[in-house]
C-alpha cells in the first residue's frame, strides 16, 4: 500500500498500515455449494486511495502475489480475492482523531 501511494517510509502512515490474516478451518468457505480453500484479503482505507486504475491494478496484484507467497503457493491465486472498502470523509483515526481528506494529507505531508 505505502510503495503503490509513494509513502514508502513516511513516518505518519508507515505504522498506521495494518492488516490481518483470518484463517478459516476446512468446511467454512464454499462456492458453488462445495467446500473449497480461498482467501480474502480487504482493506479499509481513507477515501482517496487507490484513486488511480495504475495504483489499483499494482496494489492488487501485489496483494495477490503476498497471499500466494505466504501460502507456500497452496492457495490458487484463481481463489484469493481482494476488495476496498472506502472509509467517508472525515472518518479516519489517527491517534483518536477522527481526520478529514485534507487534515489526513497535512499529516501525510509532515512525515
Amino acid at each position: 500500500m505505502l510503495k503503490r501511494h509513494g509513502l514508502t517510509g513516511n513516518t505518519v502512515m508507515t505504522p498506521n498500515i495494518t492488516a490481518t490474516v483470518h484463517v478459516l478451518p476446512k468446511g467454512a468457505t464454499f462456492s458453488g455449494g462445495k467446500e473449497f480453500a480461498g482467501a480474502w484479503v480487504e482493506w479499509k482505507v481513507p477515501s482517496f486511495a487507490l484513486g488511480t486504475r495504475e495504483v489499483q491494478q499494482g496494489f492488487f496484484k501485489d496483494a495477490t502475489d503476498i497471499i500466494e507467497t505466504l501460502s507456500g503457493g497452496k492457495q490458487p491465486r484463481d481463489n484469493i480475492y481482494v476488495n476496498v472498502v472506502h472509509t467517508v470523509d472525515g472518518a479516519w483515526n489517527l491517534d483518536g482523531k477522527a481526520m478529514t481528506n485534507e487534515e489526513l494529507g497535512q499529516a501525510i505531508s509532515q512525515g
